[in-house]
């Protein structure tokens, strides 16, 4: 209070530095208590999924088709020459012939300083020319092959009945030819447990393969496999048993949806002696149907001797 009476009032404002924070670091802590959440979340799920149920995921995300095509005239295998047949005339090319390998390429004269004459032999150009074909053809099956697995991918998702299995068709290009395989999932087997006996929407898929296989003339292979849990059927049967019968129920199906007799190669049954996820013999992906297209070498030019 001043000497003269008068009341002089002070005001002190409080807090002047901390105000300009305000509540941002709420928000990051709630984003880094957020993400931590998430991370450990992830980690439980890996913890808790079997390797199936991680291959079911990643087939998932992968691509539908072994490979995409730009070629052809936009139909199934359409535009795609095979032979003297295409699948632009409708039906099924003649079936190609295994031949023989090429005949053996005869050394180059040489002159007595043991240098080779310039010009090629007829040997040396005949074996140039089944290198370039052998080649050609390799490649001709590749594509013919490729868009197979895309016009059976669209064939399964466009079919109601059978959509839901997409994820059990699965497609690859192998050494040996082009190899489907029909895998079983928990609660979506192929065949009732411990039969032969095809699940209804087994019929319908192997009849929609059935139409696409008809139209390449390659020979086909199909195989049974099962698991690697031990099974016992009626009069002591095994898996052995079992996955032949199931392979050759598989024979008939596609033979009645369309695929001639005589392009059946072989029908196997394998047991659990090729699982597909070895760390994992008992997990119900390794029972499965496998079908191949088997490559074949292009047929003999006439007049062709070994």
């Amino acid at each position: 209070m001043a000497s003269d009476g008068a009341i002089v009032i002070k005001k002190i404002k409080k807090g002047g530095h901390g105000g300009h924070h305000g509540g941002a670091w709420k928000v990051a802590y709630a984003d880094f208590v957020t993400a931590m959440m998430a991370f450990f979340l992830l980690m439980w799920l890996i913890n808790t999924t079997t390797p199936e149920q991680k291959r079911g995921i990643a087939d998932y995300f992968a691509p539908q088709s072994i490979a995409e095509t730009v070629s052809g005239a936009g139909g199934v295998l359409g535009g795609r020459v095979m032979g003297e047949d295409s699948a632009k005339a409708g039906g099924a090319a003649s079936v190609f012939q295994k031949n023989a390998p090429n005949s053996p390429v005869t050394a180059k004269p040489t002159t007595q300083n043991g240098q080779s004459h310039g010009g090629a032999t007829s040997a040396d150009a005949s074996g140039a020319n089944g290198s370039a074909d052998s080649h050609a053809n390799a490649s001709v099956q590749d594509g013919d092959f490729a868009a197979a697995a895309e016009a059976i991918h669209q064939a399964v998702q466009d079919n109601p009945d059978i959509a839901v299995l997409s994820k059990q068709v699965m497609i690859e290009n192998a050494p040996e030819g082009l190899r489907i395989q029909l895998v079983d999932q928990d609660g979506r087997p192929m065949f009732q447990q411990g039969t032969a006996e095809p699940m209804p929407y087994t019929k319908t898929l192997l009849a929609a393969i059935a139409r696409i296989v008809d139209r390449l003339p390659n020979r086909v292979s199909i195989s049974g496999h099962t698991d690697g849990a031990a099974f016992e059927g009626p009069n002591g049967t095994s898996n052995w048993e079992l996955s032949s019968a199931r392979a050759n129920v598989a024979r008939t199906l596609l033979t009645g949806g369309g695929l001639a007799q005589d392009r059946i190669y072989e029908v196997a049954g394998k047991a659990g002696s090729e699982p597909l996820l070895p760390e994992d013999p008992n997990a119900s992906a390794n029972r499965r149907l496998s079908i191949v297209l088997l490559r074949e070498a292009p047929p003999a030019p006439p007049g062709h001797t070994l």
